[in-house]
């Protein structure tokens, strides 16, 4: 087995233990989320064959009947068909460094501003938030937000929903989370979904204007701790781009092939 492997058989479990229904649509799987949560995607089923573009728009009719977000994801090595049947379909094609922690890899010394955050924490609905703000302006350039528009975003009711949502996750060992705090304000946060030996690092995001200080990369070694400290032996994440995948390169990350994304045309 590779590491592909093992990669799409987490990718077929995590939305299954985390609350989804999954609906078998030809070669593609339909992960619909039940009760609160994020909002799951459409994978390739496991050993199915290749996908067709006729695939893909049935897929993308069921998703506007359940009013869930037309996406889908793969591993572009793994399902090399998907991305031509998408882009016949109609579907813009968006690629990102897929990398895996390598095993003899040595973290940078923890960072003095990070912590991890459990269910109970007081700025655990902040932490959820940052990363909203963050990929709302997404690279790794200084940008407009900062602590006031985080604390403007947290007027938003729908963040204490996200908020329960994770610190349910926790509670239950679910998820991991650690935060960078600094005079009591959370600026960067991000979290790992560890499941049977493998934890893919997920939603890393520094405040825009806060960036450029380590706080990410202090925030991927604490959630690659925390991990490893719960016994897992893979460690995954996929990159936003090129310049972002070099950040986690010093933690010690290895591209392993390439994730993709397809949405409608914006």
């Amino acid at each position: 087995m590779t590491i592909l492997d093992d990669l799409e058989r987490y990718y077929d479990s995590v939305p299954r233990t985390g609350g989804a229904r999954a609906e078998e649509l030809g070669s593609l799987t339909l992960f619909v989320q039940q009760g609160a949560g994020w909002p799951y995607y459409a994978r390739p089923t496991p050993g199915a064959g290749p996908v067709t573009a006729e695939e893909v728009h049935r897929v993308r009719l069921r998703q506007r009947e359940l009013g869930v977000p037309e996406a889908f994801e793969w591993v572009a090595e793994t399902t090399p068909s998907l991305r031509a049947a998408a882009e016949a379909a109609g579907l813009a094609v968006h690629e990102h460094p897929l990398m895996a922690l390598a095993a003899d890899a040595e973290q940078p010394p923890p960072h003095p501003e990070v912590r991890l955050m459990g269910a109970d924490d007081p700025l655990l609905r902040a932490a959820v938030t940052v990363p909203a703000l963050a990929f709302a302006e997404p690279g790794t350039a200084l940008g407009a937000a900062g602590p006031a528009e985080l604390t403007a975003a947290l007027a938003d009711p729908g963040t204490a929903d996200r908020a329960a949502h994770v610190s349910a996750r926790l509670a239950s060992g679910a998820s991991g989370l650690a935060a960078a705090v600094r005079d009591g304000v959370v600026l960067a946060s991000g979290i790992h979904n560890p499941l049977d030996g493998v934890a893919e690092v997920v939603g890393v995001g520094t405040l825009p204007r806060m960036r450029r200080q380590g706080l990410a990369l202090g925030v991927t070694s604490a959630l690659v701790a925390d991990a490893r400290a719960r016994g897992v032996g893979l460690v995954f994440l996929s990159a936003g781009d090129e310049d972002v995948a070099r950040i986690y390169a010093r933690a010690g990350f290895r591209r392993v092939g390439t994730a993709l994304i397809a949405e409608p045309v914006s």
